[in-house]
């Protein structure tokens, strides 16, 4: 367990951090054989801020890592799923900057 009380679930020799995550992945492998989505990706990332220079240092960019990136065939729409236990104040931070940055995808919390 982590310190979130999640467990840590293996389907397809992929290590998930918790079971509900574990459940989405099989729930959409499903939906992708039936030929509802294409293109299912795991753990995609974005960059939501750019490397930057500040006082003398280089901060290094910052990137949102959800857990699944998919289309759906009948909307032609992309989308990005995070499956979500506890909401903490950092992921509602890079929530918001995706949001901001990509708007051509759907985003939808499991």
């Amino acid at each position: 367990m982590n310190k979130y009380r999640n467990i840590k679930t293996e389907i397809d020799g992929i290590l998930f951090d918790s079971k509900k995550e574990a459940n989405r992945y099989f729930e959409l492998k499903m939906l992708q054989k039936a030929g509802y989505i294409i293109d299912l990706e795991l753990q995609p990332k974005f960059d939501i801020c750019p490397r930057i220079r500040w006082n003398g240092k280089t901060l290094c960019k910052r990137v949102y890592i959800a857990d699944f990136k998919y289309w759906e065939v009948k909307s032609g729409m992309k989308v990005i799923e995070d499956v979500k236990g506890k909401r903490t104040a950092v992921y509602n931070l890079k929530r918001s900057l995706f949001l901001n940055q990509y708007p051509e995808y759907i985003f939808k919390e499991i």
